[in-house]
């Protein structure tokens, strides 16, 4: 009797993982309309172009102190952000680098890590202390096409880029033919990274692009009442 009730136990439970492992294998395969088949492991490459440390001194060169810290959203600082770049995220914490020098902040250097295709890409973001854009740099590529964007006649598009800038393809990006989608995540990483530096360094500090907007809109306003314009 045992023994019944024991090889029962195991044609059930060989049935369950005979029937269930083509769905496990379908789930992780991914079609490419381009290619017109299934990708590959060796589809996707795995580049390494340098490391964090690497990028940190290209974006902080003149610091003399370098401090890492996390910014954490609330549901309401998510929405806010979200609605400030146009899309969804999911994540909640973001990694970056301050350089200081002194009381003075040299600027930032945002960790990002964005879906392109189909795999997420690891790169950096280096912003001024007045939320400008100075460098982007492409610190990991895991995606099986679009690696283009970690070339500098590339990503030099988003130096001086600020939140004011739409960032998007065919607006102020040109894009890269077969790396779309590359492009399209970059550039959106870029934009967040500007928009969350905006709103939890400068802004605090009164140098955010609401106190700039209001300069301009006063400047404006007296320039047209004493004629200067």
């Amino acid at each position: 009797m045992f023994t019944d009730m024991t090889s029962i136990r195991v044609l059930v439970l060989a049935i369950l993982f005979v029937s269930s492992s083509p769905a496990v294998t379908a789930a992780e395969r991914i079609w490419d309309n381009e290619l017109r088949r299934y990708l590959k492991d060796d589809d996707f490459k795995y580049e390494e172009f340098m490391s964090e440390e690497e990028a940190i001194k290209l974006m902080l060169p003149k610091s003399r102190r370098i401090r890492k810290e996390t910014i954490r959203l609330s549901s309401d600082k998510k929405e806010l952000i979200e609605q400030r770049i146009g899309w969804k995220f999911p994540e909640q914490e973001f990694e970056l680098y301050i350089g200081q020098t002194g009381d003075k902040i040299d600027g930032y250097a945002v960790l990002h890590n964005t879906i392109g295709k189909y795999k997420h890409m690891t790169y950096m973001v280096g912003i001024d202390a007045t939320g400008s854009c100075t460098d982007v740099e492409l610190l990991v590529f895991r995606d099986a096409k679009g690696s283009e964007v970690g070339r500098k006649r590339f990503n030099s598009q988003y130096d001086g880029k600020t939140v004011t800038d739409p960032i998007r393809i065919n607006k102020d990006i040109i894009n890269i033919s077969g790396a779309t989608m590359s492009v399209r995540s970059m550039s959106a990483g870029v934009k967040r990274a500007l928009v969350l530096v905006d709103e939890f360094y400068l802004k605090p500090q009164g140098i955010g692009s609401d106190t700039v907007a209001s300069r301009r809109n006063e400047k404006g306003f007296f320039d047209s009442l004493f004629g200067t314009n």
